[in-house]
């Protein structure tokens, strides 16, 4: 369930909490520094400011080639030694720590007794709100905001309420993250995994069966995403896409229609068992294709981002899709230019 808004006037808060600064967290950073909110840091790790660094600088370049509309002076990055300094004064707090539950437990009942009256995020991708909230005094102040890859760039961010969340905490989330050019998704019932990584993890199933059935290869599934409906998803989605193309005049019509011939198209009522075969099999499809050869991770992140620019841009001529978020965050950005400017 998307939140919308009629309106675009929303101004981002003026200072954020993070909570970790890996690579979540500074792509949290990097979208709230650029977007001119200021950030306090806390993760006790002794790279975390040059991740955040080193992320921040990627979102700049990225930034420069996917808008002209000239951006807000950029917020200031804060580096504290407490969780409590981290929250003090701030408008909400995103936690970014590592999957691991007793670890956000801590860290959000830290947050949440400093700061009792403050939204709190979490980046979760995959745990329930309602375990997130157990150690926290004031649990009605816990949002699950889970993000994607690069969170600078991926406009989604998924929404989840636990068992004890106000629900204005989750419109206020929703109100936060559009002015920062962001997409919020409401998710109606907690669940592991929540909804986007349900649905990748769904096709990723189903890709390994078709390399452990010998029925593709490696590159011929990155092939049928690229070059066909991974494009074409990215503007309708997979239900109006089978219904547009399907010539029937409702959605039951078409379920009805469709459903005979789907049997047997999927695996995913079971998983392959990961046999040294099979990972074999996997790693050298991989080899042979020559996948990764002479590229580092910074190649792979620049290529992402690049190839990402380029598909909201032309989303944003098209106005549709996340093209749309991207179109509605540069007018709020028109909207915030001083007059003279």
């Amino acid at each position: 369930m998307s939140i919308s808004s009629t309106s675009i006037s929303e101004r981002p808060p003026r200072a954020v909490g993070l909570l970790g600064g890996g690579v979540i967290g500074g792509g949290w950073a990097a979208r709230l520094m650029l977007n001119g909110v200021n950030v306090r840091l806390y993760d006790p790790a002794p790279n975390a400011v040059s991740r955040v660094n080193e992320r921040l600088e990627k979102a700049r370049r990225a930034f420069r080639q996917l808008t002209k509309v000239p951006l807000p002076p950029e917020g200031s990055l804060t580096v504290v030694s407490t969780v409590a300094e981290a929250v003090q004064g701030v408008e909400m707090v995103q936690e970014s720590a590592p999957e691991r539950l007793e670890l956000k437990q801590q860290l959000l009942a830290a947050a949440n007794k400093a700061a009792p009256e403050t939204l709190i995020c979490s980046s979760t991708s995959a745990l329930m709100p309602s375990l997130l909230q157990a150690e926290m005094s004031n649990p009605e102040c816990l949002v699950v905001a889970h993000p994607f890859q690069p969170v600078y760039l991926a406009p989604l961010v998924e929404l989840c309420a636990g068992q004890h969340t106000a629900p204005e905490m989750v419109s206020r989330a929703a109100e936060i993250y559009r002015a920062v050019g962001m997409h919020p998704l409401v998710v109606r019932k907690e669940n592991y995994g929540f909804i986007g990584n349900r649905l990748q993890m769904a096709a990723w199933l189903e890709a390994l069966w078709l390399v452990h059935d010998d029925l593709a290869t490696v590159q011929d599934i990155d092939d049928a995403f690229r070059y066909s409906f991974g494009l074409r998803q990215a503007v309708m989605g997979p239900f109006l896409t089978y219904f547009v193309g399907s010539g029937t005049k409702d959605m039951r019509e078409f379920v009805e229609k469709r459903n005979p011939e789907s049997k047997g198209y999927s695996k995913l009522t079971d998983v392959p068992e990961y046999t040294q075969t099979f990972i074999d099999r996997l790693a050298e499809q991989a080899e042979t294709w020559g996948l990764g050869d002479n590229m580092t991770a910074a190649d792979y992140q620049q290529m992402l981002d690049d190839g990402l620019v380029g598909v909201l841009q032309g989303l944003r001529s098209q106005k549709c899709g996340a093209g749309e978020t991207l179109a509605r965050w540069e007018q709020s950005l028109r909207e915030r230019i001083p007059t003279g400017r």
